[in-house]
C-alpha cells in the first residue's frame, strides 16, 4: 500500500526551527512529525511513501534516504514552484503504480493514534454501497480555542471550562482515496477548497469521526501539547 505525504510546509509560525528545515520535519520528542507519520502508516500495512515535497525538501531525503532504514521505500514529488496542495497530489500520483486501488494520504503536520482499521473498514463499507464513492476522510471534534464561561439562569457565573469539545467536527488531514481520485485533483489549487465541495455534493466522500488523540503542529504551543501528550504514554 501507498502513501502520500504533503510534506511542502513553511511553517512559518515555527521558526526558527524552520528556517532551515520544512515543516514536517520539525522535531517531536526527538524525531520528526515525519518519522511519527511513518511509525502510523507501517502499522497500518504501507509498504511505500511518495513525500510530496518543495520547501527545503533535501533535509527530508538526507534524513530518510531510500526508507530502507524506517522499514518503507521513500519516493520524493518535488514541486519546482508551488502547486498547492491539490496540485501537490495530483504531481505525486505519477509514483503510485496503477494496480494501487488504495491511497493513504496525510498532511504533513498531523500525529494521530487513531487505529487506521476505523478508516479502512469505512472506505470499503461505502464504496461496497456506492461504487462511485472516492474518498473518506478522517474528522475530528472542534475544540475551543476560548476557555468557556458557565452561568446559570440569573447569570451567575458557576464555572469555568478550557478545550471544551464542540458540535462540529473538523478535517483531520488523513484521508482514503481511490486511486481514480489523481484525475480530480486540481493541477493547481487546494483540494479542500476546491475538490472536496464537488465530491461532497456529488456523494462521493464520506467521513470517520475520531475521539482519540489527534493533533496539527502548527505552533510552540501545539508544539508543547503533543509532546506532553506522547512524553506521558
Amino acid at each position: 500500500m501507498y502513501a502520500l505525504i504533503l510534506a511542502g510546509g513553511k511553517g512559518e509560525r515555527l521558526r526558527p526551527l524552520t528556517d532551515t528545515l520544512p515543516k514536517p520535519m520539525v522535531p517531536v520528542c526527538g524525531k520528526p512529525i515525519l518519522w511519527h507519520q511513518v511509525q502510523w502508516l507501517k502499522e497500518a500495512g504501507v509498504t511505500d511513501v511518495v513525500f510530496l515535497a518543495g520547501y527545503r525538501w533535501e533535509a527530508i531525503q538526507d534524513y530518510f534516504g531510500d526508507g530502507q532504514a524506517f522499514g518503507i521505500r521513500a519516493h520524493y514529488s518535488v514541486e519546482d514552484s508551488p502547486l498547492g496542495r491539490g496540485g501537490a497530489i495530483r504531481n505525486g500520483f505519477p509514483l503510485v503504480p496503477e494496480e494501487e486501488d488504495m491511497v493513504v494520504v496525510l498532511n504533513g503536520d498531523v500525529i494521530t493514534q487513531e487505529p487506521f482499521g476505523s478508516l479502512s473498514r469505512r472506505h470499503e463499507e461505502r464504496k461496497s454501497a456506492n461504487p462511485s464513492h472516492l474518498a473518506t476522510i478522517m474528522v475530528v471534534p472542534f475544540v475551543s480555542p476560548y476557555g468557556l464561561v458557565d452561568m446559570n439562569p440569573d447569570d451567575d457565573v458557576i464555572g469555568f471550562r478550557e478545550k471544551v469539545p464542540m458540535p462540529y467536527w473538523i478535517n483531520a488531514g488523513v484521508y482514503i482515496f481511490e486511486r481514480r481520485m489523481a484525475l480530480e485533483m486540481p493541477e493547481l489549487g487546494d483540494h479542500e477548497t476546491e475538490t472536496f465541495p464537488r465530491l461532497a455534493q456529488e456523494g462521493k466522500l464520506s467521513a470517520v469521526k475520531s475521539q482519540v488523540f489527534w493533533h496539527s503542529v502548527d505552533s510552540f504551543k501545539d508544539l508543547r501539547e503533543v509532546e506532553e501528550h506522547l512524553g506521558s504514554q
